[in-house]
This record gives C-alpha cells, structure tokens and sequence, in this order.
C-alpha cells in the first residue's frame, strides 16, 4: 500500500489533471470555492488538504467521475 504522501501527492494530481481537463486556473478555482489563489497553490503543491476540500473543488469543477488505478 502506498505511504501516506504518495496519497497525497496522487490527490493533487488528480486535482491539477482536472483543473488542465477543464481549463480552469488556480485563480479560477480559488474564486469558484472563495478562497485565495496563493492558498490553492499552497495546497495542490504540498498535497496537504482534506477530503473535504478534493471534493469541493471536484463539485465546482463539474467533475462526475473519476477513473484512476
């Protein structure tokens, strides 16, 4: 099983491939969740957010389903 920061790292990737899928800039998505940009940065760089947050952000990306391994 994978440790927990590769967890976190495959997390924000998903996050940023959704975010290219869709065209939407860390500015875009910081304001579509009313956040700042430099804290959506922050978190996709370190991979440190909650589920709670992935799903927000998975919710105002329009994003029904995923497919990862």
């Amino acid at each position: 099983m994978p440790e927990q920061n590769e967890w976190e790292t495959k997390a924000a990737n998903i996050l940023k491939a959704q975010l290219k899928l869709k065209g939407v800039s860390y500015a875009q998505l910081a304001e579509l969740i009313g956040d700042k940009e430099p804290n959506v940065r922050n978190k996709l760089s370190r991979g440190k957010f909650s589920a709670a947050y992935f799903l927000q952000c998975l919710s105002v990306l329009k994003t029904d389903t995923l497919h990862f391994s």
